[in-house]
């Protein structure tokens, strides 16, 4: 049993044997451990948690009010309501001025219940799916859970921590039959060069195979608008969620982008698997493309980037290392073999000594993952001082 888990072993009549290569969410028990501090009086700064530190905009509250007001909640479509659906093929229109039929997007229980359909329509026991390492944990468990598996391909700063067409075409196998890229990323909030994510798409293509895109962290880049994968093929699946740009982590609504051919496979698995999503949420997001929403949350990017602007330095100032600046999302993916070779345990020990709650890189691979942390950064800039200041009296110790 880890030291940052209190659960119990406890007997079970049986278990499926998918739940041999699922491991556990790591930074969940850091934050569960923090809450656990913070109900004792302590005082935690808390840089694990990925989420927007902002509140929903109000509009989308308003709406949701709303629509509890005006009427009983029904059963949607499984593919989402077509309102939704059509104001998501606008957003694609205006944000990217790239056309994107409503028919082939479906709304989805988060980006999570998008990317779970996703691997249930193209994953075969036995398939393998190419993803980098560090990469978000959920994704090579939601394949595993379909009966593939993951191979995950050691990337560095070198490549900004991405996936490149070399590296796709070296390690595809017989058994492969797709690609999955995030762009910005989660750890490390870099993006994927464009032509580099075109050069996978086409050698992709050509093999038969997927190639599905995150692009969660969209709206939260902070040096130039960056293009949507949508406008390089229509071949791609694109993953998004309203709970990042929009700040609606908590009400559990994205959405995917689909080639037209599988539009109807999708629709059959979400009507077996959960019917449809929830209506006042939908209802709530067709609020999250007014002006008033999207001006606020431009002006939460602005904060992020501030936030960022300041933990960088004053992080490499500490002795952590970060050889590529994160130009989206809002993590950093520190090297932090000054102070440690098992991040693990230097996380336990921060998050008890200091009071600092940080992700251990455990949770996104195995490639270095012992040398690595993550921050998050979406916390007030005196927060963040104070996060450094604990940090640097522990270190020096």
């Amino acid at each position: 049993m880890n030291n940052l888990s209190n659960a119990r072993h406890m007997d079970v009549a049986r278990l499926a044997k998918r739940l041999d290569n699922i491991e556990p969410f790591y930074v969940v028990q850091v934050i569960t451990r923090a809450i656990e501090l913070e109900a004792q009086g302590k005082s935690i700064i808390n840089l694990a948690v990925g989420e927007p530190d902002f509140p929903t905009p109000q509009p989308i509250v308003d709406a949701a009010v709303a629509a509890l007001k005006s009427d009983r909640m029904r059963y949607s479509p499984s593919l989402g309501s077509d309102a939704l659906r059509q104001a998501l093929s606008n957003w694609y229109q205006s944000r990217y001025a790239v056309d994107v039929p409503a028919e082939r997007i479906a709304v989805t229980s988060g980006a999570s219940g998008a990317l779970l359909l996703t691997m249930g329509m193209v994953i075969s026991e036995g398939d393998e799916v190419l993803m980098p390492d560090p990469s978000y944990p959920c994704n090579r468990h939601f394949v595993s859970s379909m009966g593939g598996s993951a191979r995950l391909i050691p990337v560095g700063a070198e490549t900004d921590y991405q996936l490149t067409s070399l590296l796709v075409e070296q390690n595809w196998t017989e058994r492969t039959v797709g690609v999955m890229v995030a762009s910005p990323s989660n750890p490390t909030g870099t993006l994927m060069d464009h032509d580099e994510l075109q050069k996978i798409v086409e050698f992709v293509r050509g093999r038969g195979g997927v190639v599905i895109v995150d692009e969660i962290y969209h709206g939260l880049t902070y040096d130039g608008q960056v293009r949507t994968a949508l406008d390089i093929s229509d071949d791609v699946f694109v993953i998004n969620s309203f709970s990042k740009y929009f700040a609606m982590t908590g009400w559990r609504l994205g959405w995917t982008v689909m080639p037209e051919g599988y539009v109807e496979h999708f629709e059959k698995l979400a009507q077996n698997l959960y019917i449809s999503n929830s209506d006042v949420a939908q209802r709530a997001a067709l609020s999250a493309f007014d002006l008033e929403t999207i001006e606020e949350a431009e002006k939460n990017r602005s904060r992020y980037k501030e936030q960022r602007d300041f933990l960088l330095p004053a992080l490499r100032d500490l002795g952590f290392k970060i050889p590529v600046e994160p130009s989206g999302a809002f993590y950093i993916y520190a090297d932090c073999t000054n102070f440690t070779n098992d991040s693990y345990s230097f996380s336990h020990d921060v998050l008890e000594k200091a009071g600092v709650a940080i992700a251990p890189g455990l949770d996104f691979g195995d490639h270095r993952a012992n040398e690595h942390v993550r921050f998050s950064y979406p916390k007030p800039i005196p927060v963040l001082q104070e996060g450094i200041r604990r940090l640097k009296e522990f270190t020096s110790k």
